[in-house]
């Protein structure tokens, strides 16, 4: 494999040469439960779960991990608002939260830690930061400990700043620090505003974990000191990224190989968020569209590319998807089943080898989509169904198989499967009448049980065949 790669530490691209060969490590940091998820959240699950099938495609056994923030500022501050048990509040929204990764057909991670069952991880390593001298406690009996950022040179690296031109962190009361720009690695318990439920034992008091230990500690647990691939969201490069691996490397900890951020989707020019009041629910963008043509919508955007949400523009997508769709529905009825995925064509391959190349990607399966409706007048044959093989192959690589099990859970899907089977079965009663007026009865018979075996009556009327299925009071 000659994957190439986007690294966001050293801005080139760059050959992907994991540490172990066949093997492929990835973690990407996941959201914090505290609202139901919007578009902009899934767009980074989506593109990161492409990389994900592009790796496994691609012959590496790949461990993905995505952990869960549910233990947060803004979690304990949403909770309060709404008069909820914190904890309760984390545990609905990740219920919504798995809901649109299921919508968008988005795989299960290898693991999905969340951070309130990672604690004694968290606490040994800012233990290990103490011990290098790379952290303190807080002298102003808050209970805090911080990360020393003066204490390690190569802080900046990742996004390749001095500390001098860095803002003050906003984490924590910047009292107890030493430079403002240290950023938390615990929180001491804030017994006048924060529940008990809150708080975890440790050697500076009762508290919880910072934002940013909680990554290093859970990347570590699951997948070791070095690991190929890091990834999230544009917006947590800094200060986010930047702490998780200063705050690693100073443990002595090699931790990301490669570091890959994804673009945001933007409504008005601005990044999509709850604070700008232009959030668009995931449960009400798919009352529009199907979520495998939001999921080709966002697909077809490279993941580095900033994309401008519209309406009109998923609308497009969704109609260009139907015409690959189409052709599937075509190709398979002359076939007479849908066939196992095949090779991509090499177009395909070398755009996903080229840093995710996913618009060129598209472009690919459209052009083989071309080919395969000019060999649809011929008929069923090996060319047509080898067609097929490749469409489907390349469709599954991008978690967009029309019959992939994740497509069929209901709701906004059931027309667009009712069309399907429609347009499949409407195809083969015209084989079955071509092979009857042609007096090929034996082939009309054949079709006519291949249908009755999915479970589908037919029923010869003057005006055509009308099909049901089976045991149906329509």
């Amino acid at each position: 494999m000659n994957f190439r790669l986007y690294d966001t530490a050293s801005r080139a691209v760059r050959d992907f040469v994991p540490l172990e060969e066949g093997q492929a490590g990835v973690y990407v940091c996941g959201l914090t439960v505290q609202s139901e998820p919007h578009v902009g959240h899934v767009r980074s699950a989506v593109n990161f779960d492409v990389l994900r099938r592009w790796l496994t495609a691609s012959g590496y056994d790949v461990q993905f991990i995505r952990n869960v923030t549910d233990i947060d500022d803004k979690i304990l501050i949403k909770a309060a608002e709404n008069g909820r048990h914190w904890y309760n509040l984390a545990y609905s929204m990740k219920r919504e939260l798995d809901k649109a990764y299921d919508a968008l057909n988005v795989l299960p991670p290898t693991y999905e830690p969340g951070a309130t069952g990672h604690v004694p991880e968290m606490l040994e390593l800012i233990g290990e930061l103490i011990a290098r001298g790379h952290a303190y406690a807080a002298e102003d009996g808050s209970g805090d400990v911080y990360f020393d950022v003066r204490s390690w040179p190569s802080y900046g690296e990742l996004t390749h700043q001095r500390i001098d031109d860095m803002e003050a962190a906003q984490d924590a009361d910047p009292r107890g620090k030493r430079d403002p720009r240290d950023f938390a690695l615990w929180k001491g318990w804030k017994k006048e505003s924060e529940p008990e439920t809150a708080a975890w034992p440790s050697p500076w008091g009762p508290g919880r974990p910072g934002w940013h230990i909680e990554c290093s500690a859970m990347a570590e647990k699951y997948l070791g000191p070095a690991f190929d691939i890091h990834g999230g969201g544009v917006d947590l490069r800094f200060p986010h990224h930047e702490n998780e691996q200063a705050q690693s490397r100073a443990a002595g900890h090699p931790f990301a190989s490669y570091w890959m951020h994804n673009a945001w989707i933007t409504t008005a020019g601005e990044k999509m968020s709850k604070s700008l009041g232009n959030s668009l629910l995931i449960p009400n963008v798919l009352e529009r569209v199907r979520g495998i043509e939001l999921r080709f919508y966002m697909v077809s955007a490279h993941y580095r590319s900033h994309v401008e949400f519209s309406y009109e523009a998923l609308d497009e997508a969704a109609t260009a998807f139907r015409r690959i769709e189409g052709y599937v529905e075509r190709a398979t009825a002359l076939v007479g089943e849908l066939p196992e995925s095949g090779p991509a064509c090499a177009d395909f391959v070398q755009a996903m080898d080229d840093d995710l190349g996913t618009p060129a990607a598209v472009a690919a399966i459209h052009e083989v989509v071309h080919e395969g409706n000019k060999l649809l007048p011929g008929g069923a044959g090996p060319a047509l169904r080898g067609n097929l093989a490749s469409v489907l192959g390349m469709l599954d690589i991008l978690g967009l198989h029309p019959a992939d099990p994740a497509w069929r859970s209901g709701g906004a899907a059931d027309e667009r499967l009712g069309h399907a089977v429609d347009v499949l079965v409407a195809g083969l009663l015209e084989q079955r009448e071509a092979a009857r007026q042609g007096k090929d009865f034996a082939t009309a018979d054949a079709i006519r049980d291949r249908i009755k075996a999915a479970g589908i009556e037919i029923e010869d009327t003057p005006s055509g065949p009308a099909w049901s299925l089976a045991g149906s009071d329509d």
